[in-house]
């Protein structure tokens, strides 16, 4: 009787093995449980990574803009700085503006905006479409040194940009994190400077 009861015991051990390993076996709706905790993360990597692109490529042709803009300056004449808007100031903003559209920049308004003086040096602000403020610089009077042997002292012309960049990281985030707060707008900054060639 004893040896009866140790072999039913065993074979219903037995029974609840192959069915606990049964289930634990079955997969059924395990890809949609995989997707659901996988598919916030995906997203956040992915506009994280296009979003950080965007930002770089925006300095990248930030910079090109800036270099052209001081080239352009460079060889502009000095002889109307002494003007409220002076004709060589504004051709140099328009530099700016034409390379920001043919970039697929959008230039906030910056052909309308009028210029803040402040001794040789002008500054545009501009925020018409954008979501924050594009500020450009152009300033004519920039002067720096030379190096290696007697210093000389050059004067140049320095061309500065920031501008607002938009992230979309920020709100993505949040089906991760729900207390995560990124900051949603970046002012990118480039700037470049030319020796005065007139």
């Amino acid at each position: 009787m004893m040896q009866l009861r140790n072999s039913e015991r065993m074979q219903t051990v037995r029974h609840l093995w192959r069915y606990g390993r049964g289930c634990c076996a079955r997969t059924d709706g395990s890809q949609i449980v995989e997707l659901a905790v996988s598919l916030p993360l995906m997203m956040v990597m992915m506009v994280g990574i296009v979003d950080f692109g965007q930002a770089f490529n925006l300095k990248h042709k930030l910079e090109t803009a800036t270099r052209e803009a001081a080239r352009f300056a460079s060889n502009q004449s000095s002889n109307d700085l002494t003007n409220p808007a002076p004709p060589s100031v504004d051709a140099v903003r328009e530099v700016m503006h034409n390379y920001l559209m043919a970039a697929e920049i959008d230039d906030c308004g910056l052909t309308a905006a009028a210029a803040a003086k402040t001794g040789l040096a002008w500054t545009y602000a501009a925020n018409t479409g954008c979501p924050g403020t594009l500020t450009l610089t152009i300033d004519r009077g920039d002067t720096y040194q030379t190096t290696g042997g007697t210093p000389v002292t050059v004067e140049a012309t320095r061309i500065t940009i920031s501008y607002p960049f938009q992230w979309r990281f920020n709100r993505i985030i949040k089906l991760v994190a729900p207390a995560a707060n990124y900051a949603g707008l970046t002012q990118i900054n480039a700037d470049a400077t030319m020796q005065n060639l007139d």
